[in-house]
């Protein structure tokens, strides 16, 4: 018994390492992301772009031009934030002139039967066919072009010090946008709905 009560008092004493014995040095600290602080922040995903908290979950900065995907984000969001005011302006009750009396959500289906849609589509297409020049000299370091940057700035509200501030309202109203429209047509489907869509 009392042999027993001694190997189980050596077996919880650690061993001594040897004088030699060189102990693991620690391994370099990755950045942590700031929308997400459990993992690490993607390295594209440096904190330099306005708006840029770390938040990759799926790796898409890894995969594509970092400069693509935030032209792409900033264009998404503008359309969002006229796609904002548009939908909820037709439920509201202001129409164009001869516009026909259909709400937001049935406006799509009256258009595309009257061929309206089709010169909206061409009108789009004239717009992104005269950004493509502009997006594929950023994207091959051609220029310095920021993206989203189409110098629409006359009277320079976003020169100096102003300008990080205003990118960062810029994205943040973009984000904020998408979610709001992709919510608003999704509760106004479901319920089939107009405004206040609840």
């Amino acid at each position: 018994m009392a042999l027993s009560f001694a190997l189980s008092a050596v077996a919880f004493v650690a061993p001594l390492t040897p004088a030699t014995t060189q102990l693991r040095a620690d391994s370099p600290m990755m950045l942590k992301s700031q929308a997400l602080p459990f993992i690490d922040a993607p390295p594209k995903l440096d904190g330099t772009m306005a708006g840029d908290v770390g938040f990759d979950p799926l790796s898409l900065s890894e995969a594509y031009n970092i400069k693509y995907l935030r032209e792409a984000e900033l264009k998404h969001g503008r359309i969002c934030m006229l796609a904002l005011v548009g939908f909820l302006s037709v439920d509201l009750g202001l129409l164009a002139p001869g516009a026909p009396k259909v709400s937001s959500l049935l406006a799509h289906d009256v258009t595309v039967k009257s061929g309206h849609m089709l010169l909206l589509l061409f009108t789009v297409a004239i717009f992104e066919s005269l950004s493509y020049n502009a997006i594929a000299e950023m994207m091959s370091g051609e220029t310095d072009r920021e993206p989203g940057d189409y110098c629409l700035d006359p009277y320079n509200w976003a020169a100096g010090n102003k300008r990080k501030r205003m990118q960062e309202s810029e994205i943040v109203h973009c984000r904020l946008a998408m979610m709001a429209f992709s919510g608003m047509v999704t509760q106004s489907a479901l319920k089939e709905i107009a405004f206040p869509y609840y």
